[in-house]
């Protein structure tokens, strides 16, 4: 395997259930890949997975080229998970601060210099939250946290970007401002792997899709993926749904 992240023939179970069976998958350089799924098909596994916080029960696991178990620079990583606001909100941090815990790897025991001040400065500016660097993360909005865990992995260096479904309870103002951003970060670069419960969003914007149930149907550049009949395989009940909003094809599960 030579790519960002890579599994191959990867199978992870829970008490004997499995979750994630024989998935291969790779993703290359500046993709921007969307993973669906329905609830409870392993997408979030599958994500801890290719980060390396999850072992796999079989198979292998590789982070740049090197085998997940000894990959040591996390900063080349940046994680949004669905638990970041509830973690925050218990602690009196603020954005900033928040921000600046993506340059202690770097800083390892000595304290921030002015070099990491500039590049937490250069994050909050690029994400667009210069005016909210000293509120308290739990006083800001959910789109606003969101931006401030991008600029944590922006504040790493990070190269990689993994997001579990970052919208949860963000309006839908704000939730296209924050897929403009991801796109702009994309654009410049940066490896983004998504888990969105909105297909048509998704759709939108990754330039590659995955879908998971348990086991892999398709992954494939979006236009082709639409076309697949991955989404039927692993949605049942699908039905295709066309929104006045969206070009592309969006999906829901009937019920």
């Amino acid at each position: 395997m030579s790519s960002v992240a890579a599994v191959e023939n990867v199978t992870f179970a829970y008490d004997d259930r499995p979750v994630v069976e024989d998935v291969s998958l790779s993703i290359e350089k500046g993709e921007f890949l969307g993973l669906i799924g329905p609830n409870g098909s392993g997408k979030t596994t599958l994500l801890k997975i290719l980060l390396g916080l999850e072992q796999p029960d079989s198979g292998a696991v590789e982070l740049f080229g090197t085998p997940a178990s000894k990959f040591t620079d996390g900063t080349r990583l940046g994680y949004v998970s669905q638990q970041s606001s509830e973690a925050d909100s218990m602690m009196p941090v603020t954005v900033r601060e928040v921000i600046e815990m993506g340059r202690y790897p770097h800083a390892g025991l000595r304290r921030l210099n002015d070099d990491d001040h500039r590049v937490v400065d250069d994050a909050l500016e690029q994400v667009g939250i210069v005016d909210l660097a000293d509120r308290r993360i739990n006083q800001v909005s959910g789109g606003q946290k969101q931006r401030a865990y991008i600029a944590r992995a922006l504040a790493s260096e990070a190269d990689l970007l993994a997001l579990d479904e970052p919208t949860v309870g963000v309006d839908a103002d704000s939730v296209d401002q924050f897929y403009d951003l991801l796109t702009e970060l994309n654009e410049g670069g940066m490896t983004i792997v998504l888990i969105e419960h909105d297909i048509g969003v998704v759709a939108e914007y990754a330039d590659t899709m995955a879908c998971l149930d348990c086991e892999l149907y398709e992954h494939c550049e979006t236009d082709r993926f639409l076309e697949s009949g991955a989404l039927e395989k692993a949605y049942s009940s699908a039905r295709v749904l066309r929104s006045a909003d969206h070009s592309s094809a969006e999906y829901a599960t009937g019920d």
